[in-house]
């Protein structure tokens, strides 16, 4: 999972992810090709989390594949699903508009790490 988010960079992602939510994954040739999970939850909402597939693997569906089966499994819960991309990722923006997620708001996001000292 770490290998495949690391390739991809479907935004910060740590194995602790894995402790937040269930993520699943689709293997080809014992190959993890594609993965999405859950990670943060508030009441009555939980986010879609860690979409991305291997580039050898893109262009099957899978993305899409596991999107919509996260996000069914959350409207199963009688919870919203909602979910987050960097604003340059075109291909997911535009695969989370064809199955219904709609852009509500543009956040401006800073990654913090444990040991490293801020700009100054």
């Amino acid at each position: 999972m770490l290998d495949l988010a690391t390739l991809t960079k479907p935004g910060p992602f740590t194995l602790k992810a894995q402790a937040l939510g269930e993520f699943f994954g689709v293997r080809i040739d014992g190959r993890l090709a594609a993965m999405a999970g859950v990670r943060m939850k508030q009441e009555g909402f939980t986010e879609v989390s860690g979409v991305c597939t291997h580039p050898d693997f893109q262009g099957r569906g899978l993305g899409r594949l596991l999107s919509v089966f996260m996000t069914h499994r959350i409207v199963e819960r009688g919870e919203t699903p909602y979910l987050h991309a960097y604003a340059t990722n075109d291909a997911a923006i535009g695969l989370y508009k064809k199955i219904g997620y709609e852009l509500r708001a543009e956040l401006q996001v800073a990654v913090v790490r444990t040991g490293e000292t801020a700009a100054r």
